[in-house]
C-alpha cells in the first residue's frame, strides 16, 4: 500500500487545465466571431465602392439608382438580401456631381449564447457622375 505525501502535486495540472480551458474557449469564440463581423464590413465597403462606381456611369439609365443598388446586392454576396440596406442619393444625375452610396448590415458578436454587442455595420462611397 502506498502513502501519499503532504505535498503530492498529482492532479494539479488537471485542475489548472480546468480552470484555463473555459477562459481559452471564450476567447476563441470571440475572435471567430469578430472575423465573422470584419468580414461582413469588408463585404459590405466593397459591394457600396461597387454601387457607387456603377451610379457614378450610369446617368443615362432610365432608373441609375435601381443599377446603383442591384449592383450593391449583387456585390455583396454572402449577405442575407433582406437585411442588407442599400441607399443611393445624388444631388443631380449631372456630370460633375456627387453620388453617394451607403450600405448598412446588423451584426451580432454572441459569445456563447450571450450577445456581447450589436448594431448596424455602414459603408458609404461617394463618386462623381461621369
Amino acid at each position: 500500500m502506498k502513502r501519499r505525501k503532504l505535498g503530492a502535486e498529482e492532479g494539479q495540472t488537471m485542475v489548472e487545465f480546468a480552470l484555463v480551458v473555459p477562459i481559452l474557449l471564450v476567447v476563441l469564440f470571440g475572435v471567430i466571431q469578430f472575423g465573422v463581423v470584419y468580414k461582413d464590413y469588408v463585404t459590405i465597403t466593397d459591394a457600396s465602392r461597387v454601387g457607387a462606381r456603377k451610379a457614378a456611369v450610369s446617368r443615362h439609365e432610365a432608373s441609375p439608382e435601381g443599377v446603383a443598388e442591384a449592383a450593391v446586392r449583387g456585390s455583396a454576396t454572402g449577405l442575407d438580401q433582406a437585411q442588407l440596406g442599400v441607399s443611393v442619393s445624388a444631388t443631380a444625375w449631372e456630370h460633375g456631381e456627387d453620388v453617394t452610396v451607403t450600405a448598412t448590415y446588423p451584426y451580432e458578436i454572441d459569445l456563447l449564447g450571450l450577445v456581447v454587442a450589436s448594431g448596424q455595420l455602414e459603408s458609404t462611397t461617394t463618386e462623381r457622375v461621369e
